[in-house]
């Protein structure tokens, strides 16, 4: 590795947040958030919104038979699948309590099953979801559906009753090939069952699949990580998303599986991420935003290219919604002028929901210093370069005077107009946004919130 990036990446190494919404969640005023100004504002937006670009669905599906213990999300391990029903009936309860709100026909843009485990759920519940969500709404004439799945248990099924229902993109969590690796991780998937479900799932006629793979995992290693990209280059995913493994055992007990002194020291972490943007440049794949890489033709690419490029709390897509809704527990929903998320845990969302009740734990409204600001984090997240407006400027003059390093340092180019990303720049999107983030900068944390940069 060059010395200078080494140096740089060694200096910008510190605990930043990821920046799928401003302000982020530990930074959301609960002061000013009530569940009536959120209504308020969902049901702005959609007035707003719906009737040309419609909305997005995001429906958390926590419950996996199995703990990851790399995992950051939230789940529900168990092997009892009599909690589908219950838990399908309260998402459904939930959604009919936000089209109360609607002034009129939802039209569905985007709907993205995570989890958890999608594919725990049978492909009869599955319908039934879906189906469920659909009645009543409009389904956009440029609609796309996509879901998570996990290799092992997706069966041709789920793949045809989800195809049947209009998905057609399809997200795999891989991580990591190498046995040693899957084994401390607790994620166990073959070659070969990889290989049935993206075979199949092709057959079938889904358009996109993505891979997840992870850098930075216990045990990991240089020869592990090449091996597990030349198998993937032969599987030849259209998309895949290569993330920085988050180590935050302070909020994930689970990972407490392992140690600090099994993870990749700083210098090896760092050459699994060059060596693994090389690797996937060599194969075809153009890097986007950051953390994702696609092939060209790849719609999310061509988005990228073409300044079309959005990002919120389901990750980079090509659709822009303006309002995003968030079913399930713990799920996060963003009217671009709120955020609120739902209760923790499954007990007490179904309680809520079985009384009427949205099942709503905490949110935010946004300010205009932060309507401001969230505007101009996207942009370098999605497009690498910002442009102020006149009235801007007293709202991020303090994050010009902060991003006067990173300009020393090539990783951006400031002009009187505007900020531009440079090509080294890319690998430190998080430490770019995060010189703007005026209320990380006004009450610094005391305890570590997030994972490291890199």
């Amino acid at each position: 590795m060059d010395k200078s990036l080494k140096a740089l990446t060694a200096k910008y190494n510190v605990a930043v947040p990821r920046y799928t919404s401003y302000p982020t969640m530990p930074y959301w005023d609960n002061q000013t958030y009530t569940q009536v100004a959120w209504k308020e504002t969902v049901k702005l937006s959609f007035d707003e919104s719906n009737p040309a670009s419609g909305i997005s669905l995001y429906v958390h599906l926590p419950f996996c038979e199995n703990l990851c213990t790399y995992c950051g999300c939230n789940t529900r391990i168990t092997k009892n699948h009599s909690v589908e029903e219950p838990y399908i009936a309260a998402v459904l309860k939930e959604w009919a309590l936000y089209k109360d709100i609607f002034s009129g026909q939802p039209v569905i843009r985007e709907i993205h099953l995570g989890g958890g485990t999608p594919t725990f759920f049978c492909p009869e519940n599955l319908h039934r979801l879906i189906e469920g969500l659909l009645d009543g709404a409009r389904v956009h004439a440029q609609a796309e559906f996509s879901f998570e799945a996990h290799p092992a248990n997706t069966t041709p099924a789920h793949l045809q009753t989800l195809y049947n229902l209009g998905f057609r993109r399809l997200s795999l969590g891989i991580q990591d090939f190498d046995p040693k690796v899957q084994f401390i991780i607790n994620r166990h998937q073959t070659f070969e069952q990889v290989l049935e479900v993206t075979v199949e799932a092709r057959r079938i006629g889904y358009t996109s699949i993505n891979y997840d793979l992870i850098y930075g995992l216990p045990l990991q290693n240089l020869e592990g990580l090449i091996n597990t990209m030349n198998i993937v280059s032969n599987l030849n995913p259209d998309r895949i998303a290569f993330y920085s493994y988050a180590h935050v055992p302070w909020i994930k007990p689970g990972q407490r599986r392992f140690t600090e002194a099994d993870l990749p020291d700083p210098e090896l972490k760092v050459k699994l991420h060059e060596v693994g943007r090389s690797l996937l440049r060599n194969y075809g794949y153009r890097e986007i935003g950051m953390d994702h890489f696609a092939l060209a033709g790849d719609e999310l690419l061509e988005a990228a290219q073409n300044g079309g490029l959005h990002r919120n709390f389901m990750g980079y897509t090509h659709q822009h919604t303006q309002l995003l809704i968030g079913l399930g527990v713990s799920s996060i929903s963003d009217s671009w002028y709120g955020f609120a998320q739902n209760v923790k845990t499954v007990e007490e969302y179904l309680e809520k929901t079985s009384a009427g009740e949205f099942p709503l734990l905490k949110g935010h409204v946004l300010s205009e210093e932060d309507l401001i600001l969230r505007r101009h984090i996207l942009d370098i997240m999605c497009k690498s370069e910002t442009r102020w407006k006149l009235r801007d400027l007293p709202v991020i003059a303090a994050a010009l005077e902060r991003l006067r390093e990173p300009e020393a340092d090539g990783l951006v180019e400031l002009s009187a107009g505007g900020l531009r990303v440079t090509t080294l720049g890319t690998r430190f999107l998080r430490n770019i946004c995060a010189c703007l983030d005026a209320r990380l900068w006004a009450a610094q944390p005391t305890t570590q919130l997030f994972s490291m940069a890199v």
